[in-house]
């Protein structure tokens, strides 16, 4: 009987074992178990893909001018047709995938960054620095955005690290008052204290002990930043504050504008392939967020 009783243990303890996961394996089954977030990763890595290697394999100039202007879809064997002065628009779409995407993760980065840099320094010190961290903070989300950003690129040129630095300094405030709220609420637990009586410096206690722990909700705002920045970019290359000499989907929409009525297709698809592509990000960033969040998964 002694005997049953030691292998029911047993068994019981290889359960409770078996039912312990690390966190990112629960956060990785968790995203897996979403179907939406797993279908938007595997059409972002497709775009990705294409706007890396398509090049490669659909060699056609962008700048071409290839056949009549406004060749409607299919005609000539150009599948998506020509735009108003006779170019490829599958060889822009392509190539214009590149400088979209980059310009939103560059973007995206530098809002990361400076709202990390802000957000935690005033959460951990509080004080002065928190107050004078802030109000810059509340002084930067009050700003209008798109005229502060137009007003960045015109003043000092329409590159494209112009435009992602004018999409970062504008978008960083979320970013900001995100990582502060977790600061503050992880500041106080035990294992910070305990570190900080064990003689953690500051720097030690905000980049290996509180900022880790402090990532999840942080990861979920950066995603869904770079979704905001590719609208952005599009925004401000449709009114024009683009590089002329780079393709971007924006752009296109741009510079075919004037023709919208009578050739709505050579806007219509750029628009497309921005709207697929901020759609994937989201549903992302929505998995990411159901897989990373600790109230959500019930733990």
């Amino acid at each position: 009987m002694s005997e049953e009783l030691k292998q029911q243990s047993l068994s019981h303890q290889e359960m409770g074992v078996v039912q312990i996961e690390h966190p990112f394996t629960e956060a990785a089954r968790m995203f897996a178990a979403n179907y939406a977030a797993v279908a938007g990763l595997l059409v972002l890595a497709i775009i990705i893909v294409v706007s890396l290697l398509g090049p490669f394999l659909y060699t056609v100039d962008p700048w071409e001018m290839v056949w009549s202007p406004f060749s409607p879809p299919g005609a000539k064997g150009f599948l998506l047709g020509t735009d108003y002065l006779g170019r490829d628009l599958v060889a822009q779409i392509i190539h214009g995938g590149r400088a979209t995407i980059a310009v939103g993760c560059a973007a995206a980065l530098l809002s990361v960054l400076i709202g990390i840099t802000f957000g935690a320094l005033s959460g951990f010190y509080r004080g002065w620095v928190e107050e004078i961290l802030m109000r810059i903070t509340e002084f930067f989300q009050v700003l209008p955005t798109l005229l502060f950003s137009m007003v960045l690129v015109a003043l000092f040129g329409a590159s494209l690290q112009m435009i992602a630095f004018a999409i970062g300094i504008v978008s960083w405030t979320g970013v900001a008052r995100v990582t502060r709220a977790e600061f503050l609420k992880i500041r106080e637990l035990e294992y910070v204290t305990a570190s900080r009586s064990a003689g953690a410096k500051a720097p030690t206690l905000i980049f290996r002990v509180i900022l880790p722990n402090a990532l999840p909700p942080i990861v979920v705002q950066a995603a869904l930043l770079v979704g905001f920045a590719i609208l952005f970019e599009a925004g401000l290359s449709f009114l024009g504050l683009s590089d002329p000499n780079v393709v971007s989907w924006g752009a296109m929409m741009g510079n075919n504008r004037p023709f919208i009525l009578q050739h709505s297709f050579t806007i219509m698809y750029p628009g497309l392939a921005i709207f697929i592509t901020v759609l994937a990000i989201s549903l992302v960033g929505d998995g990411l967020n159901d897989a990373l969040n600790p109230k959500l998964r019930k733990r």
